[in-house]
């Protein structure tokens, strides 16, 4: 009993979390970066709510690693999300069986549970001051509750974006 309770919390572990992939300019020297700034008027298609929440993450995280933020910085950072909402995966399932004499029925079915999910995708795009080239991304999917009050969407950014820039800047 207690293997298949590890099993099948070892499944909910693995299945869940964030999918990120990291793209970024070879040629870049990244140790000269060290200041950085968002971009003014970012468009990120998420609410305003939302898109502070991503800007704090983001800033927490930056500064632990040393990085400043300053009105003349040397990366500009612009992220933006495509969303849509779709069922939960989780479900119950049921079904009724019978069989005999050289034949057999069977129905089955699934009841969702746990309510809508949000699908999302974030990118970030680092991009030179002086020079305006992109020369970091990160892309992350996720899913976070239609439901989720403001601490589970503080906790979900900030998950979501320390695994993004946990490859910023890339070891050589």
């Amino acid at each position: 009993m207690k293997f298949t309770v590890l099993i099948i919390l070892a499944v909910i572990l693995v299945s869940c979390g964030a999918t990120v992939s990291y793209d970024y300019d070879a040629k870049t020297d990244f140790s000269v970066y060290k200041t950085y700034d968002f971009y003014p008027n970012i468009s990120s298609g998420l609410s305003n709510l939302d898109t502070i929440r991503v800007m704090k993450a983001t800033d927490s995280i930056l500064q632990l690693r040393g990085f400043e933020k300053n009105d003349s910085p040397q990366f500009l950072i612009n992220f933006f999300a495509k969303e849509f909402i779709s069922q939960s995966n989780t479900t119950i399932g049921f079904g009724i069986g019978g069989g005999g004499h050289n034949g057999s029925v069977g129905v089955s079915g699934g009841v969702p549970v746990g309510g809508d999910i949000i699908n999302q995708k974030l990118t970030f795009d680092f991009i030179d001051e002086k020079e305006d080239k992109l020369f970091w991304q990160a892309v992350g999917e996720d899913e976070l509750k239609v439901k989720a009050n403001s601490l589970q969407k503080d906790a979900y950014y900030f998950e979501l974006i320390s695994k993004m820039l946990k490859g910023f800047p890339p070891k050589k």
